[in-house]
């Protein structure tokens, strides 16, 4: 689907969706959408980890952003547990990422992926190992190359000709004078400052597109990511690092898309790259020693509605498991190593935005039917997914409950544009109010990365909750961070 610049315009253009008709009860929380420990209280309000969301709301303010940190941590676990010590899970850091984020992961022993000199910097601060980062991205600069390499990086994951020559002269640089923090390093451990060859992966364009949105399906050739493989791109690609001293090749990466449910998109990207790599070590058998990992990216889904029905991670990693033994069998080459980078399916189901209703309009549409606009006190801002993918989302009456019959709706925001829609199409109940508090579920990953200023408005706190208790993970912006760039 492409849609116009300025975004649906109003009912007459969009697909209604409803159906199925309304749920049977409005006020149930659906376990596999909301976060793990969310209930409702004896007044019918949300409880997030045993916190009454009327609380968060008059703490923090609305919006807000409320992250089930336990929850967090139990889908760290679940995948860890599932693909097990054979392989390597890294969290995809551009789902969200913050230190607090950066912590947690390192507690659960997970690996971490940046794609920005912003996130790495917000990764070190926070004490992450750099030995477990690896760095993406499609235009890296010299200067992140450097940053990165010079922290001492796991692997660099190279997605053009031009990386590798950059790589390349850095290396060279390094041989001639050593960093200053290798320098240091050996320094403190009374040794002679060496210096390990750049770990690399080659980040192969593999063909496959995954059944999901066009603008996040990215193993096509007609895209930006990657080396080809079907134009030889990527082997000359590994020829060239091959080529250099100063570089070791530890992995080849695919990625096919994100929000998929079907592991058979990966069967047809791993039997691709299997190839690829034992021809790899056919023609460099000096490599056969250091590249030892497949890692087949991300994009595994979530429930975002109860339609819904990702596959689990246990069930994933089996199938993935066994995609890779086999087709590195077929291949007569040793299984490599499995590296995978679950980002939505880690921080997006545990963390639901809370509103504020502030207007409500009834429209007529033709045919006689009604539409509620539930206006609320966010928007666009804080949530783009909606208007630039189309994305689906469940929302709730939080405050309270109601027997109030359903009525047709569609959130909005307080942004100047008619694009600026939450949930496109839902049933609220009939008797919603001015102030009551409604909760859009699994908005972890991709809507505070992706928020902006947009009419000056600030971006909303995000807040950590466990145990009954809540603190501050992200902060609300004010009026003096949006002036903060003015020169007046």
């Amino acid at each position: 689907m492409r849609a116009h610049p300025a975004g649906p315009r109003h009912a007459d253009v969009v697909q209604e969706r409803h159906s199925s008709g309304p749920p049977r009860d409005l006020n149930t929380l659906d376990p596999k959408v909301w976060p793990r420990n969310i209930s409702r209280g004896p007044d019918g309000e949300m409880r997030l980890a045993g916190v009454d969301v009327r609380d968060l709301a008059a703490t923090h303010r609305t919006p807000v952003m409320v992250m089930d940190e336990a929850d967090f941590r139990s889908r760290c676990h679940d995948f860890a547990d599932a693909f097990g010590s054979a392989a390597a899970v890294h969290y995809a850091s551009k789902a969200f990422l913050s230190g607090e984020i950066a912590r947690w992961l390192d507690d659960e022993g997970l690996g971490l992926d940046v794609c920005s000199e912003g996130e790495l910097a917000v990764a070190l601060r926070a004490g992450f190992p750099a030995g477990r980062i690896a760095f993406h991205g499609s235009n890296k600069s010299e200067r992140e190359l450097r940053t990165a390499v010079d922290a001492g990086i796991g692997a660099i994951v190279v997605d053009s000709y031009y990386e590798i020559a950059r790589l390349a002269e850095l290396a060279l640089e390094r041989a001639d004078e050593p960093s200053r923090s290798v320098r240091e390093a050996a320094s403190r451990n009374g040794s002679t400052a060496t210096l390990e060859p750049i770990p690399v992966m080659v980040r192969v364009t593999v063909g496959v597109e995954a059944h999901t949105h066009e603008f996040i399906a990215t193993a096509h050739e007609d895209q930006k990511f990657g080396f080809s493989l079907t134009g030889g791109d990527a082997a000359e690609a590994i020829r060239r690092i091959a080529a250099c001293a100063g570089l070791r090749l530890v992995g080849l990466h695919s990625h096919i898309g994100s929000q998929i449910f079907d592991p058979a998109g990966f069967e047809v990207a791993a039997h691709r790259v299997v190839r690829l790599l034992a021809d790899t070590v056919t023609e460099h058998p000096e490599l056969a020693d250091t590249l030892t990992t497949l890692d087949l990216g991300g994009g595994l889904g979530i429930a975002y509605t109860s339609a819904d029905d990702p596959t689990p991670p246990d069930v994933m990693a089996k199938a993935l498991a066994d995609i890779v033994s086999r087709e590195a069998q077929l291949a007569g080459i040793a299984v490599p190593r499995i590296a995978v980078e679950p980002g939505r399916a880690i921080v997006g189901p545990g963390t639901v935005t809370v509103y504020e209703v502030g207007t409500i309009k009834d429209v007529v549409l033709d045919g006689g039917m009604v539409r509620r606009y539930v206006s609320v006190d966010g928007g666009m801002s804080d949530n783009i997914r909606t208007a630039l993918y189309d994305a689906e989302y469940t929302v709730t009456l939080a405050s309270r409950t109601s027997d109030a019959p359903p009525m047709t709706s569609r959130v909005v925001g307080k942004h100047c544009e008619s694009g600026d829609i939450v949930v496109r199409d839902c049933y609220l109940p009939s008797d919603i109010a001015v102030g009551d508090l409604i909760a859009v579920a699994a908005t972890g990953a991709y809507c505070y990365v992706m928020s902006s200023n947009y009419n000056r408005v600030p971006r909303p706190a995000v807040v950590a909750v466990r145990d009954g208790a809540d603190r501050t993970v992200l902060r609300r912006e004010t009026d003096d961070d949006l002036m903060r760039l003015e020169t007046w």
